[in-house]
Order: C-alpha cells, then sequence, then structure tokens
C-alpha cells in the first residue's frame, strides 16, 4: 500500500506531463510573443505607447480687434510700432496716436495738419521714450512721450536724399548693419563707416518693404518682394551669398522673426491679404491667418514676443498669439507681464 505522500507526487506530475506553458510577458516591456498576429513589431508598439508632444495649435482668429480709422492702404507707409514699454503708436492721417496694452487708454500725440503735412512712418526708440514720425513732406520729428512734446528742436529734412523711394529699412540685433529696400526692387546693406552699400542684392523683381534681421542667426537677412515677385528670401550678409528661396503665391509686406524660436510670421497683400508663420530653415507653414479684407501692410511684435499686431487698409488692427516661447504657470501670472491685461 501506498502511502498518502507517494499518491500525492504521482498525481502531481501525471498533472503536469503534457502541460505546454508559454512565457507571459508584460506589455508594456520591449518583448513579445513569438506568436503574435500583430505586424506591429514590439519596438513600434512601444513607440506608440509612449507619449508624444502635442503639436502647438495657433488660434485662428485675433484676441483682439481695434478701429483705426483713416488707416492708409499704402504699401510704401509704415504707420505701426509698438514699444518696449507696450505702447502701440499709429499713424492715422494727420495724427499719431497712442494705444496703452496695459490700461487700454488712447492718447493723441500730434497733429501735422496745421503743416499740410501727413503721417508717413512711426518708429520707437529701444527704451520706449523717444518716437520718430516721418512726414509726407520729407520731415523726422522726434517726440517726447513723457514730456508730450518735440525732443529734437529741429525737424531735419530728408528731401535732399530722394533718389529712388525707400520702403524698408531696419537695423541688425548688433546695430552695426542697415538694410534697405527700395521700389528699385534692390536691397542693400550699409555698415557705419561707408557712405556706399557694402551689399548689393538684385534678386527680387518687385519693390523690397518686407526686411527683417535673425536675432538667432547672426547675419541672417530675410527680405520680401512685391506683387511681380512674391517671394521671401534669405541672405548670409557675412558671405554676400544668397541662401533659400520661397514663393508666397502673394505680394509680401512685412516680416518678422519670433525672439523665442527659429520661426518668423510674414504678411502679405494681393491676392491673398493673408498672414503665415513659418519654421526656419525648413521653410514649413506652421499657420495660416486670414481676417483682413485689405493688404495686411503694417506688422508690430509684443515687447513679450508672443503676440503680433496688424493693419490694413480695411481700417482694423488685429492681435494674434503666433509665437510661444517657455515659462512657468507663475510668470504667466505674474503681475508683473504687463501683456497680459488686454487679453
Amino acid at each position: 500500500e501506498q502511502s498518502e505522500e507517494r499518491k500525492a507526487s504521482l498525481s502531481a506530475d501525471r498533472k503536469n506531463l503534457f502541460q505546454y506553458r508559454v512565457k507571459r510577458s508584460n506589455s508594456h516591456s520591449g518583448s513579445s510573443s513569438p506568436y503574435s498576429v500583430s505586424p506591429v513589431s514590439s519596438k513600434s508598439q512601444k513607440l506608440l505607447r509612449s507619449p508624444r508632444k502635442a503639436a502647438r495649435k495657433i488660434s485662428k482668429i485675433p484676441f483682439k480687434v481695434l478701429d483705426a480709422p483713416e488707416l492708409q492702404d499704402d504699401f510704401y507707409l509704415n504707420l505701426v510700432d509698438w514699444s518696449s514699454t507696450n505702447v502701440l503708436s499709429v499713424g492715422l492721417g494727420t495724427c499719431v496716436y497712442l494705444w496703452s496694452a496695459c490700461t487700454s487708454q488712447v492718447t493723441r500725440l500730434c497733429d501735422l495738419s496745421p503743416d499740410g503735412d501727413s503721417v508717413t512712418s512711426v518708429s520707437w526708440a529701444e527704451r520706449g521714450q523717444l518716437v520718430a514720425v516721418g512726414t509726407h513732406k520729407g520731415y523726422v520729428q522726434v517726440w517726447d512721450v513723457a514730456a508730450n512734446n518735440i525732443s529734437s528742436k529741429e525737424q531735419k529734412s530728408c528731401n535732399d536724399k530722394r533718389f529712388f523711394q525707400v520702403c524698408g529699412l531696419k537695423w541688425s540685433p548688433d546695430n552695426q548693419h542697415l538694410a534697405s529696400g527700395g521700389n528699385d526692387n534692390k536691397l542693400f546693406v550699409w555698415n557705419l563707416n561707408s557712405v556706399v552699400p557694402v551689399q548689393t542684392y538684385t534678386e527680387h523683381l518687385a519693390a523690397v518693404k518686407a526686411i527683417a534681421w535673425s536675432p538667432h542667426h547672426h547675419g541672417l537677412l530675410a527680405s520680401g518682394g512685391g506683387t511681380a515677385d512674391r517671394c521671401i528670401r534669405f541672405w548670409n550678409t557675412l558671405t554676400g551669398q544668397p541662401m533659400q528661396c520661397v514663393d508666397t503665391g502673394s505680394q509680401v509686406c512685412n516680416l518678422a522673426w519670433s525672439k523665442h524660436a527659429s520661426e518668423l510670421v510674414s504678411t502679405h497683400g494681393y491676392s491673398q491679404n493673408q498672414i503665415l508663420v513659418w519654421k526656419y530653415p525648413s521653410l514649413t507653414q506652421v499657420a495660416k491667418l486670414t481676417g483682413h479684407s485689405y493688404r495686411v501692410l503694417y506688422l508690430a511684435v509684443s515687447p513679450d514676443g508672443e503676440s503680433i499686431v496688424t493693419g490694413a487698409g480695411d481700417e482694423t488692427l488685429r492681435f494674434w498669439n503666433v509665437f510661444s516661447k517657455a515659462r512657468s504657470q507663475k510668470e504667466a501670472k505674474s503681475a508683473l507681464n504687463l501683456f497680459t491685461s488686454i487679453r
């Protein structure tokens, strides 16, 4: 007679004699069963399960729209600029108005009608205290915003330099070079020590109004041509060589680089009146914004570098969130962030 312990041992052996076991793997590990019917490899499955960074979304509608009566539909004017102190200057007819992005207060800086003149351009000084006003008669007035009077006692005439019409003008980030574009379809680069251009680019087939220096790549200059050209071209001003070129399909009115990433925004006229955001150097479109019913002739970037304002002959100013920067939630809610007050 077999003992109870012996019987239990034999019974266990019979049960396990032909049992087939498959090693089960963790579904989140890199291995998979050799008998899996899935056409996706284990490495691909792991990649698909991993969290992906969401693509940045840019709103297709402006977050604010302001009326701008008498904002001219003129390709050769530059009537909008945004100061480092968060104040927008806008030239409307014979007057220059200031709009505070902090308080939404509007003040009139000057009126040129007593002189029979009108505003053709506005440009803030770096510290946001002085604003230069160009006039139709060829004068430049420099206004002290705090004192609300002309800072320079004498107006400076530019009539003696009108060999051709200059419609684009931008200083390089280091203030060592000046790029100018005109209705002779040429783009010039000047330095501080020469009375003639140090570089001349003639590839554009129409007036060059849109000019922007990259803040990320030393010597990189972007320019855009008018209706007969429609191209954004990039130049290496360190070597004088042309780089990429992209046909946008529309008149290029303005260009501006992001302060925080290698991206730029372009505004356009005939015939689509759109706003495009590009990645550089791939030149892929990040976003296309529409809404203006006239040429988007005016463009300025907010001091925090995240938003832009565009202006057109439809007599509106539209504010868009197009650029982003990495910042903490605490910083975004800070009372020192002046721009949050108009959102």
